[in-house]
């Protein structure tokens, strides 16, 4: 084991006593990181507006500061997109986290201070290297380099001296130098704006060194991983590098790709991370198990809302003292970059409430429910995931939407699916996902009783490489762009079945 290697597992055990604390004592993290925050902010014109200087309670604070989604905070972060300083949070904002989003064409500029940077961001992946030594304690992680899959970065035309990009690439960009020298590629092809260059550079340039690990989105390591297939001609990614032991991944749910994963590399371990734009929000502490444990000291405050309350005016929120198990809550966050009671639009379920982790069970803007059956991608992904198992199938991407009601003809739902491997038959994995969506959510099978007001699912197998070509023709190639899962409209499904046959 070399020194920089002692140094750096020195350096990482001393964080384990600190998760351990907010795993025991997680009220006291979240009391301390509530007064912290609004007193930090109580200067700014945003915390003047809501007298954040006589806030001392959370109940306080939820009377008197609304629920805002980004378009409610989208006059601020415009004023500091152009320069303005003391709006939302205090310290200099530099850095813009810009998200393209799946339902809306407009693309979001989350603001990233540099305590987000340091207490959220950079925090979670020393946690992240922290909890691989505690669930693997005779890893190779530090024999070789971390390969690290993001975005791009670009100057920002409104005010010189800040940047907006993927918050991948915000992240990647501001690493000190040692770390540079754990992690493939190097910086310029990682910040490589063109996607399909980008690919193309990584492969090549990693091919030849010693990668024992990988951090990105499921979908984009794909694209990477067989590249580097085609290119040397390897059976699997072991082949080309020996000693890679874990991937760490987040954006979409894992399971669907996970026998394509285990095929590409086999005999690795996976653990599941929860960065968004706006936060550094879970991580897999425990690889035996399929859920996340909720991140209490990374300075953020959470406020969960039920699924019933979150299109009202004034909805109740929770604290996660207040949370019960398995129930869909909407995630509000308040951070220390200026995100105040900010609606995120994931959805998560508690599996567990001491230590409290979390599962995401969706979008508050992804669902079908165009005939009152409710159906949330935690539905969607446990349906595909049993059909694919029960016909051979792998799966690559996929999304789904309503089929409306017409005056000769009942409604139902229009699924489109990209198969690295596909069913040994279609009719047959039809048949598995519609009953497993049955068995998951009782208002689908409600719909579904005798057809009376559901058909059963249509299906289309789409060639590979669907899905990124319409990617592509929207302008959302790379980075943490990812496929829609549900819609409860059909944009989505009738541009990629125009797409498919032509038009």
């Amino acid at each position: 084991m070399s020194i920089v290697e002692n140094v750096i597992r020195w350096g990482l055990r001393r964080r384990w006593p600190k998760i351990k604390h907010f795993m025991k004592h997680p009220e006291e993290v979240q009391q301390r990181m509530f007064t912290k925050l609004v007193e930090l902010a109580r200067n700014t014109e945003w915390g003047k507006k809501y007298h954040y200087k006589d806030i001392r309670k959370a109940e306080q604070f939820q009377e008197r500061v609304p629920v805002s989604s980004y378009e409610d905070l989208y006059p601020y972060i415009e004023r500091m997109l152009k320069g303005e300083q003391n709006i939302l949070w205090p310290s200099k904002i530099n850095w813009f986290a810009k998200s393209s989003g799946t339902t809306n064409a407009r693309s979001k500029f989350i603001p990233v201070s540099r305590e987000t940077l340091l207490k959220c961001h950079f925090r979670g992946g020393r946690d992240m290297l922290s909890l691989v030594m505690v669930n693997m304690p005779e890893n190779r992680t530090f024999w070789g380099k971390g390969l690290s899959i993001g975005g791009s970065l670009s100057p920002n035309p409104h005010w010189a001296g800040t940047y907006y990009g993927d918050v991948s690439a915000v992240i990647v960009n501001q690493l000190p130098r040692w770390a540079h020298q754990l992690r493939a590629p190097k910086l310029e092809t990682a910040l490589m704006p063109n996607w399909e260059d980008k690919i193309e550079a990584m492969a090549k340039e990693t091919i030849p060194q010693n990668i024992t690990s990988a951090l990105g989105v499921p979908t984009w390591t794909i694209v990477l991983f067989q590249r580097i297939l085609e290119i040397t001609g390897a059976k699997n990614i072991k082949e080309v590098w020996p000693n890679f032991e874990i991937f760490v991944h987040g954006a979409v749910a894992f399971h669907p790709y996970r026998e394509l994963f285990d095929t590409l590399v086999p005999g690795i371990r996976y653990m599941e991370t929860y960065n968004a734009s706006e936060g550094f929000f879970g991580l897999q502490d425990d690889l035996s198990r399929d859920d996340m444990l909720l991140l209490l000291d990374y300075d953020i405050f959470y406020e969960f809302i039920p699924l019933s309350e979150i299109h009202k005016d004034h909805p109740k929120a929770y604290t996660i003292d207040q949370v019960e198990l398995d129930k869909n809550y909407a995630m509000i966050i308040s951070n220390s970059s200026g995100l105040w009671r900010y609606q995120i639009g994931d959805t998560v379920k508690f599996t567990s409430l001491a230590p409290y982790r979390i599962k995401i069970t969706g979008r508050t803007k992804h669902f079908i429910n165009a005939f009152g059956e409710e159906v949330i991608i935690e539905n969607a992904e446990a349906a595909i995931t049993a059909a694919c198992n029960a016909t051979g199938a792998v799966m690559t991407n996929f999304t789904a939407g309503p089929v409306y009601l017409g005056n000769q003809s009942k409604g139902g739902h229009e699924w489109i699916i990209e198969f690295a491997n596909p069913p040994s038959n279609i009719e047959s994995f039809s048949n598995v996902l519609d009953k497993k969506l049955r068995e998951v959510n009782s208002d689908y099978d409600a719909k579904r009783h005798l057809d009376l007001a559901l058909i059963k699912p249509v299906i289309h197998s789409v060639p590979e490489g669907t899905f990124y070509q319409w990617l592509k023709k929207r302008g959302k190639i790379g980075g943490q762009s990812k496929v829609p899962r549900l819609a409860n409209s059909r944009v989505y499904l009738d541009e990629i079945l125009d797409l498919v046959n032509g038009e």
